[in-house]
């Protein structure tokens, strides 16, 4: 890397924000632009780009080494496992070169030809950004209904298509989410997002080929912490509306024959009580934890459903075994559940109460349920990966127990399976606690004597469990001495409810901790060398980085915060920023002193001192609506004003994107080739590799 070039330096304004007898000063406040238009703002955005470019400069063939590497093991001709609904067949292909999928059917018969629904690459033409939402076919085969992203900020624009004529509809309606046709083809209902905070909140009733100045607003809600959501059920007998917080929902059901008339609640809201429901076959089927935190499965009729005492228990809660979710078939229920972190699959006779259970043997994977639209089958399709097995769609007689591969993931080039090892390894927490680890090195380059350069990475919010899965990518590193590891934190769900409910509001602690505690837990075991620690995560995986550079900044020599939600107080003291109400029961309200005091003591921004910090490199999208661009943009100009080391300090800037970067299958590899050159010539010029 090049360091002859001088970094930027933002100026300060002063700013300051009292609460709770508190006053914080943010000399950088002024970096936010809600707008986007500010010529100061995108003058210092484009100054801290072009001294980024400057810097990696010199690792330019790298880059482009490690891009052609990546985009050299995808397939370009490819096409998703087909599946059939209703009569039809549906399926997604790539074609050489292209960005962006098509979208095809055909009617069930083998001599039908393939019939473009969508080809995204027209769609996307003159955008910088092109992102499909929904697909949604009306349920008489005639009109597609389908909604487009074209500028990263996750606000469709919904419209219409006539199938027969291949003409679209005049009606276009902006800033929706999800849509569902009710069974006349003619209605539909769509749910609307707020045009501030972004947040899901009312749901209309469009009749198909009117104005929209005449959709009729079915629901609003007017609770700012819960989002608003609707499905088809299983039976296709009834539309659903889900209003849900982090720790509550309510579910209302409306006959899919009669879209006139009023949703019907079902469950009202009980703070705590989290459920979902489903419908088959005159039942409702309702995942809830109501009687445990792990969920159980139950089932009721319409005449029982509000009130759980009435509940059928068909799976019980328990305390070691996490339900995730299920799929209903004609004889069979098919649950996904998880224990020790792992996911298994499990299959149960609705006649005889008999049991199969799908086993796996690598010693960390990833198993899931995969597209199963008809009910009425013996065929369940399941999805598995490993860190050493790429993708793969199974499909099971239920019936029989025969499995066949309908497709795995193809990695093109000489990629051999078992050059590499995964292990799933235990480090004990600072409270003594077991976190699971899971990680994949290339056996010839790996030695357990501290030889080895490691990337670490974990998310640990949300309860969103970070399993193992195969990533093509991911060889560019492997193939050069790195072993990767997922660190399996506490705030997922890996190890069920209580995993989630410790590493949340006044426990998020544990989240960081439990990090930097893997990180000395494999360099005392040997999968590390001390000086060639890489840490990475993205959102709030992006503030545990911020966090444990604060509180350990030692342990690593470069990390890469993608995205990262660091400026944590500022952001849940503000409503007008999306997704802030909707996530009090996760962060906490910093309007209660409490809270407040608790995220301040952890929050990235706010706890930069001077002191040494690693090799940084943070990347953000100027139109991310999830974590706003001012948040890493002010963490780096603080950074770069109060840290004591000669290291390097990097913030990126994507002026087309949002929180998921770039589009297209082929251009996000730019951004992760960029990464792995950062960490490898970081790691090189410690150590050669």
């Amino acid at each position: 890397m090049d360091l002859s070039t001088t970094a930027p330096v933002a100026m300060k304004q002063a700013h300051s924000m009292t609460i709770h007898q508190h006053t914080r000063q943010d000399d950088y406040f002024w970096l936010r632009d809600d707008e986007r238009k500010n010529k100061q703002v995108l003058s210092y955005l484009e100054q801290e780009n072009n001294y980024t470019q400057a810097v990696l400069s010199p690792l330019a063939s790298l880059q482009s080494e490690l891009y052609d590497e990546m985009v050299a093991r995808v397939k370009q001709e490819d096409a998703s496992v087909p599946y059939l609904k209703k009569g039809y067949w549906y399926q997604t292909s790539f074609s050489e070169g292209k960005e962006y999928p098509v979208y095809s059917w055909r009617k069930d018969n083998t001599d039908a030809e393939w019939q473009v629904l969508l080809d995204a690459n027209e769609r996307a033409k003159g955008h910088e950004y092109y992102q499909l939402g929904e697909l949604a076919i009306s349920p008489n085969h005639q009109v597609l209904a389908f909604s487009e992203d074209t500028v990263s900020r996750r606000q469709y624009r919904l419209r219409f298509l006539n199938l027969d004529t291949g003409k679209a509809y005049p009606e276009e309606i902006e800033d929706t989410e999800s849509v569902v046709w009710a069974n006349d083809s003619k209605t539909f209902f769509y749910v609307k997002k707020h045009p501030t905070t972004l947040l899901p909140y009312q749901v209309y009733r469009h009749q198909l080929g009117t104005d929209i100045s005449t959709d009729v607003l079915i629901y609003e809600e007017s609770d700012d912490t819960f989002y608003t959501d609707i499905y088809k059920s299983t039976s296709d007998d009834y539309i659903m509306l889900s209003l849900s917080s982090t720790m509550t929902t309510e579910v209302h059901a409306l006959s899919a024959d009669k879209p006139t008339e009023a949703f019907s609640l079902l469950r009202g809201r009980e703070r705590g009580h989290e459920y979902s429901v489903d419908h088959y076959r005159q039942q409702f089927y309702i995942r809830s934890n109501k009687t445990g935190k792990n969920f159980a499965l139950m089932s009721a009729t319409l005449a029982t459903i509000a009130d759980t005492q009435q509940w059928q228990t068909i799976i019980p809660a328990r305390d070691e075994t996490l339900l995730e979710s299920y799929e209903l078939f004609r004889d069979w229920l098919v649950v996904e559940e998880r224990e020790q972190g792992l996911t298994f699959l499990r299959q149960i006779n609705w006649q005889t109460n008999a049991e199969k259970v799908i086993k796996f043997d690598d010693p960390t994977y990833t198993a899931w349920l995969g597209t199963n639209p008809d009910p009425d089958t013996d065929k369940l399709r399941y999805g598995y990966s490993s860190l050493t097995t790429p993708a793969t769609t199974y499909q099971l007689n239920l019936d029989s127990d025969e499995r066949e591969v309908l497709k795995q993931q193809t990695v093109v080039g000489d990629f051999c399976a078992q050059a590499y090892q995964s292990e799933r390894v235990w480090i004990t927490a600072d409270d003594g606690v077991k976190i699971p680890v899971s990680l994949v090195y290339k056996t010839a380059l790996f030695s357990k004597t501290n030889a080895n350069p490691i990337l670490q990475y974990a998310y640990g919010s949300y309860g969103s469990s970070i399993d193992p899965y195969f990533s093509a990518s991911l060889l560019s590193l492997l193939d050069r001495g790195f072993v990767y590891v997922i660190a399996h934190i506490r705030g997922g769900e890996e190890l069920g409810r209580d995993w989630y409910e410790n590493g949340k509001l006044l426990k998020k602690m544990n989240t960081f901790t439990d990090f930097t505690a893997v990180t000395k837990g494999l360099i005392a075991q040997g999968y590390a060398d001390p000086k060639r620690v890489y840490a990475m995560g993205g959102s709030a995986g992006g503030l545990l980085m911020g966090t444990v550079i604060n509180i350990a900044p030692e342990l690593y020599h470069g990390v890469v915060a993608a995205v990262p939600f660091v400026d944590v107080v500022s952001t849940m003291l503000d409503e007008s920023i999306p997704l802030t109400t909707g996530e009090y029961d996760e962060w906490g309200n910093p309007n209660e002193a409490e809270y407040y005091h608790y995220m301040l003591s952890y929050s990235p921004y706010d706890q930069v001192i001077a002191q040494a910090y690693p090799h940084l490199l943070v990347t953000t999208g100027l139109h991310d609506s999830q974590v706003q661009y001012w948040e890493p943009a002010k963490w780096v100009a603080k950074l770069r004003e109060l840290k004591t080391d000669a290291n390097v300090l990097l913030l990126h800037t994507d002026m087309d994107t949002g929180h998921g970067g770039k589009s297209g299958r082929f251009q996000h590899y730019h951004d992760t080739a960029k990464e792995y050159a950062f960490m490898l010539d970081l790691a090189k010029s410690t150590e050669l590799i």
